[in-house]
């Protein structure tokens, strides 16, 4: 009767810092071999993190993953199946190799490699082609990594060669509704092969993208009998026995708001502690999107960390300000107010001259508009620069998409939290924060959006109404709906008109904005490749 305990380390390993991810791996392969365990499963390239983009060009990465991978052979104290960067003969590998006894016994190299979404691994890696069968405690075991259970081929060639049981190294990056996806896939590779799965997921964030661990096992019918949690580092013991997996603990996953936040919550906490940043600094407006932002940067990195700065100019309203200063209180963050109002004066003093000699200039017109945001982004940048913090973005999907934003004014910052978060889910996202503690204040939900850089202007003086303006980016940017599509579901063409319009003259500042939080199945980041300059006229 073979029987075999397998533990998941679902970790959060950090690009680039082999030694801390080594020691993490460690820590893990400790506790699982004090657990009972056979064999520890780490996710996919743990050793060096993911991805690690174009640090996988550099010969001398390879050799010093080389050299880490030896030194963790050397010190784990089971059986270990860990991913890494492999370079063999004249090619790269997404590989994974089996530890023990003090070395490598087996290798396994990627066979599937994803280029599409946020993935381009053809870039760097050539593909496998063999399956890799380890026996482990009498079981053996195939071993895949990632898109090789996504796509069809990998998972039965482990099994034509004899494979019992599949063990799968993940990186699989966030986005709404992606753990259903997961299980769906899954069960078609299940379904192919007959044969369980074990699936070990990255956990933490990278730059733009977030990795939820949510790890999983699956038995030979597809019934899920383990489910880790999602966000957090975890480990977690998976039995088989007489060719089944035997049932362990499922947790339920979050719902899609608590799933949000906390992927938001995770961004920024990664961010900055992972790059160094000792706090984060944040523009208040008296509107919902840097309230929000600054409800995840307290529940992210505690409230001794957070500095709000209010910045008001003579059209700030009364109520955005007692909405700011309530919100800070609740909160209890450091505060600052700077009226800006005596700077806007001495720019229009300074400015007026160069401007006689351009014509005649209207009473007010988006000039002075884009100047107080400009103000406003300079101070706050001149804080960050004293005090070593970064300024955390207040921009939504929604106003990245049709370049609602001021170039060097709302968008100067080091890192956009909200940037993948449409308009409409903001709300959501707030009322569900307040359903947990009411941190927000109710004005902040319920008052109609406004930049307030002039008088009694609203968001919908410009744009359509943010559940027909979110329906149109959706279709035409995450599903690439041609506008003829768009305008056939129902949406009027003059609404359709303006916003393929606007979204596609506002390429050139997308690219001037700060990295920001990957949460749906594209944003405007690594999978948003378009050209800023293109007369590709659309199909109407």
């Amino acid at each position: 009767m073979s029987k075999l305990r397998i533990a998941i380390a679902q970790i959060n390993a950090t690009v680039g810092d082999l030694a801390g991810n080594v020691a993490r791996i460690q820590t893990f392969a400790a506790r699982a071999h004090a657990g009972g365990a056979h064999v520890l499963l780490t996710p996919e390239l743990a050793l060096c993190g993911y991805p690690p983009e174009d640090l996988l060009l550099r010969p001398d990465f390879y050799r010093a993953c080389d050299d880490a991978l030896n030194s963790l052979a050397k010190i784990a104290p089971l059986p270990i199946v860990v991913g890494h960067p492999l370079f063999g003969g004249d090619a790269a590998y997404n590989a994974a190799s089996l530890l023990a006894d003090g070395r490598i016994v087996a290798i396994y190299r990627k066979h599937r490699l994803p280029n599409y979404e946020v993935f381009d691994e053809e870039r760097y890696f050539a593909a496998g082609d063999a399956p890799c069968i380890v026996e482990l405690n009498g079981v053996r075991c195939g071993l895949a990594i990632c898109a090789d259970v996504w796509e069809a081929g990998a998972a039965e060639a482990a099994v034509d060669a004899g494979a019992e049981l599949l063990l799968t190294l993940n990186a699989s990056p966030f986005h709404l509704n992606k753990q259903a996806r997961r299980h769906e896939v899954l069960r078609e590779r299940i379904t192919a092969t007959g044969r369980p799965v074990i699936y070990a997921n990255l956990v933490g964030g990278q730059d733009e993208l977030v990795f939820d661990g949510a790890s999983f096992a699956m038995d030979g019918q597809g019934r899920l009998t383990h489910q880790l949690p999602a966000f957090a580092e975890a480990l977690a013991f998976v039995d088989y026995a007489d060719g089944h997996l035997l049932s362990g603990r499922v947790h339920e996953p979050p719902v899609r708001e608590a799933a949000l936040w906390s992927a938001l919550k995770l961004g920024v906490t990664d961010y900055l502690g992972k790059n160094g940043f000792p706090g984060a600094i944040i523009g208040l407006s008296g509107g919902i999107d840097s309230a929000l932002t600054l409800a995840i940067a307290v529940d992210a990195l505690g409230a001794d960390k957070v500095r709000a700065v209010m910045m008001p100019s003579p059209w700030t309203a009364q109520m955005s300000l007692d909405d700011s200063r309530e919100m800070v209180k609740r909160l209890g963050v450091e505060y600052d107010e700077i009226a800006i109002g005596p700077l806007m004066e001495q720019f229009a003093v300074s400015l007026a001259p160069t401007f006689a000699g351009l014509g005649e200039k209207p009473a007010w017109d988006t000039t002075d508009e884009n100047l107080q945001a400009r103000i406003r982004g300079m101070l706050l940048m001149a804080l960050s620069n004293r005090s070593g913090r970064i300024v955390l973005t207040t921009g939504n999907k929604s106003e990245m998409a049709v370049g609602y934003a001021t170039l060097y004014g709302d968008m100067a910052g080091g890192f956009a939290v909200i940037k993948d978060v449409f308009k409409t889910l903001v709300y959501d996202l707030a009322r569900w924060r307040n359903s947990l503690s009411d941190v927000i204040p109710q004005n902040i939900i319920a008052r109609a959006p406004s930049a307030e850089l002039k008088p009694d202007q609203t968001d919908q003086d410009t744009l359509p109404p943010y559940v027909v303006l979110d329906a149109i980016i959706e279709a035409y940017m995450e599903r690439n709906e041609s506008p003829r599509e768009i305008i056939a579901r129902g949406y009027s063409e003059a609404d359709v008109r303006k916003v393929v319009g606007m979204l596609k003259r506002n390429e050139y500042k997308r690219r001037q904005a700060p990295v920001g939080i990957r949460v749906t199945q594209r944003g405007f980041g690594k999978d948003w490749r378009y050209p800023i300059t293109s007369r590709y006229p659309d199909e109407y």
